[in-house]
């Protein structure tokens, strides 16, 4: 007995899952769908031929051949408007035409014929329809209006002009319908066109706004540079003018030519100045202190470098964001701007935590290695409210911006726990390196161990983040997925 129970009760419960349910299921998406619209015609053309058999038979009194014939040619004329309206309007008002006036000779012999609908019979006049209204929907306002203005010229030239005997007249109905389905098919066509339009130039707008933001970045870029080669030509210049000074009795050539390699530097200064001018921008938004590219709050002063790391953390702190920093292997003498982009990387990570991460910990991470130098900050969720940040697209941009013009890469991508990360390797020697999968050398492993194990899918539980002050604070490490470099970053800006 139990057995037996156990069984209903399991087939109730079958029962009940199959049928008692509100679960959709859709249908699979069908490539037949698309011609939906070219079968509607297809289906109204032969309706309206059929229809239009039998009224020629039985109203106007036509032969069979006749009717099969005339009919066929209308409901040709709908099927061919799908490919080519211009040709099947003059081929469904020919047909009208040439079926009113056979229609005429027959009304006019038979008085007794129930004053059918003429010169429009109700079959031609929907299929006639239709085809204006294929062609208004495809063809320019123009065409239509020629089309419907000639189609009221032959309608009045039949009925009003030719006329006949024992009908209804039935033009005017038809010039009113022909002119309420161009005026439909005509709405729709520019209400299509507009869209278009409106799509088209939101590409374009995108597309600008992506190229503007670029140059914008790029103009930064240069001009932080410059202050790197401004200084190194003042150092040359003030060398050449030592130069003669540590030697015993120098010759005239040398003086000559350590004066003109003076004069060449102090040229290039000159000019450098002017550019920078030009390029530097007045007052920079720096809404969280931490120094915004380019000039920064010391306009006058100069680039930063790996050494100002723990400046910058320190700030990020006073601003309320809890952050760790973790520096691993010994720092080589890397080219000023090899340091300058490893800042501004880091204090663009930084900065978009602030904004977009509010309550999170962060730790930054810097490795120092023979190939180069890997930088990695990486945010955990949130805790506060997100609040909505405008800002011009500039932080991924010009972190791959800087990484590239030195050939190396950049990553950025959300991690599982629901934090963010951003991974850059820059090579010591400006030499491009091949990417990995993971978006490092080959030979070199990534430090984050969530960044590979997201990639394979698996399920990482969030970082442990150690207190401020267990580590060391002078600045980041990275190591992570620089392949996919442009890779939208949620809440970047």
């Amino acid at each position: 007995m139990n057995g037996v129970r156990e069984q209903l009760i399991r087939v109730l419960r079958m029962l009940r899952d199959d049928l008692w349910t509100a679960r959709a299921a859709p249908l699979p998406p069908s490539v037949w769908l698309r011609w939906l619209p070219h079968g509607m015609v297809c289906l109204t053309a032969f309706g309206s031929a059929v229809s239009n058999v039998d009224h020629l038979a039985d109203r106007y009194q036509f032969s069979a051949q006749a009717a099969m014939l005339c009919s066929v040619l209308q409901g040709l004329a709908v099927v061919l408007a799908l490919w080519r309206p211009v040709p099947a309007w003059w081929a469904s008002t020919v047909v009208s035409v040439v079926t009113a006036l056979i229609a005429r000779d027959h009304l006019l012999d038979d008085p007794h014929s129930g004053d059918p609908s003429w010169p429009w019979a109700p079959p031609g006049l929907i299929a006639h329809g239709i085809v204006l209204l294929l062609l208004s929907l495809r063809l320019p306002t123009r065409v239509s209006a020629e089309a419907l203005g000639l189609t009221a010229l032959l309608t009045y030239a039949v009925q009003g002009v030719i006329g006949g005997a024992n009908y209804g007249p039935s033009g005017k109905v038809a010039v009113a319908l022909f002119t309420v389905v161009v005026l439909l098919g005509t709405a729709l066509r520019g209400r299509r066109e507009a869209r278009h339009q409106l799509v088209e130039q939101t590409g374009i707008t995108v597309e600008e706004r992506a190229r503007r933001t670029l140059l914008e970045e790029r103009n930064r870029i240069a001009r932080e540079l410059h202050d790197v080669v401004a200084h190194h030509m003042s150092v040359i210049s003030i060398q050449a003018q030592v130069a003669p000074l540590l030697v015993e009795k120098p010759s005239v050539e040398l003086k000559e030519n350590l004066e003109g390699i003076r004069k060449n530097a102090l040229e290039a200064l000159t000019e450098l100045r002017r550019v920078l001018c030009v390029l530097r921008s007045e007052n920079p938004e720096d809404p969280y202190g931490l120094g915004a590219a380019g000039t920064g709050n010391a306009p006058e002063g100069p680039q930063p470098t790996l050494d100002r790391l723990d400046a910058l953390i320190d700030n990020t702190r006073a601003a309320g964001l809890e952050v760790v920093a973790e520096v691993r292997g010994e720092a080589s003498a890397y080219p000023p701007g090899l340091q300058l982009s490893a800042y501004r990387i880091v204090q663009e990570a930084l900065s978009n935590a602030l904004r977009h991460a509010p309550g999170s910990r962060v730790r930054v991470r810097v490795t120092h290695d023979l190939r180069g130098l890997y930088l990695e900050v990486t945010n955990s969720r949130p805790e506060g409210p997100l609040s909505s940040s405008p800002g011009a697209g500039h932080g991924l941009l010009g972190m791959r911006e800087r990484a590239v013009m030195l050939g190396g890469h950049v990553a950025a991508h959300p991690t599982l726990p629901g934090g963010f990360t951003v991974s850059a390797f820059l090579p010591a020697d400006g030499a491009s390196h091949p990417a990995a999968e993971d978006g490092f050398p080959p030979g070199l492993a990534p430090i984050s161990g969530p960044t590979a194990g997201e990639a394979r899918g698996v399920r990482i539980p969030d970082m442990p983040m150690p207190r401020p002050g267990t580590g060391s604070t002078a600045g980041p490490s990275t190591g992570s997925s620089a392949g996919r470099q442009q890779e939208k970053r949620p809440h970047d800006e």
